[in-house]
């Protein structure tokens, strides 16, 4: 029975009549896919000019703090003033914060005077104290010196600036209000010092409003959408070495000692595997009830070091990690409820990873070869990661269009002015959102393509390990896998890049459509009926249908690339076929054996999550200047960097197995039997003709 290849695979006939081994994957190649593979080379193109313009315009401390009144930002170097201690954005004018808490006030808290210190003011218990602005003009004191003072050289001012300052109009302004570091601002709570005001009455100060709204106020700035998105990026930049620990080394490690234990501990591995997911996620989904203080007092809070143990301050941050830990117990339950329903299946998994491990025995560059592809994508990440940062933060700094009235005494002119009270904002245009969507994009394509590569590479070691077996051991190349990858970078880079661009695509679509979906959830356009609920679920079911396809489908199709250097929609033409004959035969054993070695994946994944919260535990990202906003995105980061290593070398396994269950299928249709299948393949698919082959010999 002739296959969809026919006669290709196996013996091959060449053009002097001699019989080589190996057939179509050492002979009749050429490129294919030429198109994708120039579309990919112009998308790293645009990928190097969208980075370069990031790194250009971007500033990641725009992220963790806040602008002054004359737009530089608080912490850094290179500003009017040398602003790099002064970290901490604090709103001079309690009146003014007072105003933009109003509901029908124009003024905005961007507004406000704000100035960059060192660590929020408090009232004095016995006296009256001052924060001042920055020292300029006739003061005669230094940026280091106003520092030492606290901020105050209220005695130095002349009777006009003193006169000004009383109608809140500066050059220094009284700390009236506590204010606590709440993510690098200062925040007022509604509790003024009696002491305090007192002082200032009798100074003849104006009137200070005294209202919970002066509280929230700069809470609600603090807690804002843009704000909180601004918070996670950062903490992105502020855990770069959890990232590169949790996130890189340690799964490099622990996927290698899964691969050396399937090599010589196969019968246990899926037993280990299932109980170690287990424990994992439990470990997990615990970490995130200690981090809502659900579980002990660990929960996350927003204040940055020492504050009174009475005050409390809510943040979305917090509201998120709730959602997260709900949905995390119910991914738990269900997952612990499926692992049990898989241990039946576990002697079946075994039998088909000791063909793996059979293979990883025989070719063993195998083992060693995913650490190219994590290498080049670990370099990829550190650099992606890096641009996105800057990438998000490459925004222009503005002064707002605002026609507030508000006056104040400026150092430099020596009088007060009333035209010049416009504070500054970060301006984001509408190409930024474009480039970081690109960028994205670009980052989700690249590790598909890798990941692409090194399944291409993996299929063409172990297909030429199955064609050559039985024959005289030179025939299998020396260093198989490095015959592999030359053919991939000389026939096939199109392919692949066609192959990932396809699951790219999808990816994003799906996106999309679940975005729309949640914002029409929360509308009047969701389904109202049963039938247009039904028709609703089945819609998102047939969607995942189709992505899982395509995926699998894309799997099949590199190990035929690899085996045939057919083009990508031919090579899934075929692979497609050889599965639809012969489902009943290889669909279990290939099934069971995938959730397997997904497991797996997750286990090396969830490991890292584990040692990401304890290292965000530890004093450096729990408190003072590297002090995290939340655990949950580096904890995600880590948790989908690992899952990424893990299919890197777990690819080894995994495509050994589908590689050779394909060479499987292609050889008995093209034999009758399976000729050139191990023993152990064959007691695995149960085909009792070539049992009975292998067990009377050659005829």
């Amino acid at each position: 029975m002739r296959g969809p290849l026919g006669a290709v695979i196996g013996r091959y006939p060449s053009s002097d009549g001699t019989t080589h081994l190996g057939g179509i994957i050492r002979h009749n190649r050429k490129c294919r896919d030429i198109a994708f593979l120039v579309i990919f080379v112009a998308f790293w193109i645009a990928m190097i000019v969208n980075s370069s313009f990031a790194f250009n315009r971007g500033n990641p401390l725009r992220l963790t703090y806040g602008l002054d009144y004359k737009g530089n930002v608080c912490g850094q170097k290179h500003a009017v003033q040398d602003l790099r201690e002064l970290e901490l954005r604090y709103w001079l004018s309690p009146n003014q914060v007072y105003q933009s808490g109003l509901k029908d006030s124009q003024f905005k808290l961007v507004n406000a005077r704000s100035i960059c210190l060192l660590d929020c003011p408090i009232p004095s218990e016995d006296s009256l104290t001052w924060v001042c602005d920055y020292p300029e003009g006739d003061i005669r004191v230094s940026l280091n010196d106003w520092i030492d003072m606290n901020y105050d050289y209220f005695e130095f001012l002349t009777p006009e600036m003193r006169n000004s300052s009383l109608q809140l109009q500066g050059p220094c302004y009284p700390v009236i209000f506590p204010s606590v570091n709440v993510y690098w601002s200062c925040q007022f709570t509604a509790k003024a010092s009696n002491v305090s005001l007192k002082h200032w009455q009798q100074m003849g100060g104006v009137t200070i409003n005294e209202n919970i709204v002066i509280d929230k106020s700069i809470h609600k700035y603090i807690n804002s959408h843009s704000a909180v998105l601004k918070r996670y990026m950062a903490d992105i930049g502020k855990a770069w070495l959890v990232l590169i620990v949790c996130g890189g080394i340690l799964p490099l490690f622990v996927s290698v000692i899964w691969l050396l234990m399937i090599r010589h501990f196969v019968a246990a591995m899926p037993w280990v595997t299932v109980v170690l997911f287990d424990v994992l996620i439990i470990s997990v989904t615990m970490f995130f009830y200690l981090k809502v203080g659900w579980i002990g007092n660990d929960a996350i809070s927003p204040i940055i070091g020492e504050h009174d143990p009475y005050i409390h301050v809510f943040v979305r941050e917090l509201t998120h990690l709730r959602v997260v830990t709900v949905l995390m117990t119910f991914i738990m339950l269900v997952a612990i409820l499926t692992s049990i329903a898989v241990v039946r299946r576990i002697l079946m998994a075994t039998s088909v990873l000791k063909v793996a491990a059979k293979v990883i025995g025989e070719v063993r560059a195998l083992i060693i070869f995913p650490i190219i592809p994590y290498g080049i994508l670990a370099v990829f990440y550190m650099l992606w990661i890096s641009a996105a940062l800057h990438l998000f933060s490459s925004g222009r700094v503005v002064q707002n269009n605002c026609n507030s009235n508000c006056c104040t005494y400026d150092l430099l002119e020596k009088r007060v002015i009333c035209d010049q009270c416009c504070g500054y904002s970060i301006r984001y245009t509408p190409h930024i959102g474009v480039a970081i969507l690109f960028h994205l994009f670009g980052c989700y394509w690249a590790t598909q393509f890798f990941i692409a590569c090194s399944s291409t590479v993996i299929a063409g070691s172990v297909a030429s390990y199955y064609w050559a077996h039985g024959e005289a051991s030179p025939e299998i190349p020396f260093l198989s896998v490095f015959s592999s990858m030359k053919r991939l970078m000389r026939y096939s880079l199109g392919s692949v890049a066609l192959g990932s661009l396809t699951v790219s695509f999808v990816e994003s679509i799906r996106f999309l459509l679940e975005s729309i979906r949640r914002k029409l959830k929360g509308s009047s356009h969701m389904p109202d009926s049963w039938i247009d609920k039904a028709a609703y679920q089945s819609s998102q079911c047939f969607r995942r249908c189709i992505e899982w396809t395509i995926k699998s489908v894309n799997r099949n199709a590199y190990i035929m690339i690899a085996i045939t250097g057919k083009s990508f929609f031919r090579a899934s033409a075929i692979a497609t076929e050889l599965i639809m004959n012969n489902i009943l035969r290889i669909g279990h054993v290939n099934v069971i054996g995938d959730v397997i070695l997904f497991l797996g994946k997750l286990c090396v994944s969830l490991s890292s999550a584990v040692f990401a919260f304890l290292m965000l535990d530890t004093h450096n990202y729990s408190s003072a200047h590297n002090k995290i906003s939340s655990p949950l995105l580096p904890v995600v980061v880590c948790w989908a960097l690992g899952y990424i290593v893990a299919t890197l070398f777990f690819a080894v396994v995994e495509m050994s197995i589908d590689t050779i269950i394909l060479s499987f299928c292609q050889d008995s249709e093209e034999h009758g039997t399976a000729h050139y299948a191990p023993p152990l393949l064959i007691e695995t698919l149960g085909d009792q003709n070539d049992m009975q082959r292998l067990t009377q010999g050659p005829q």
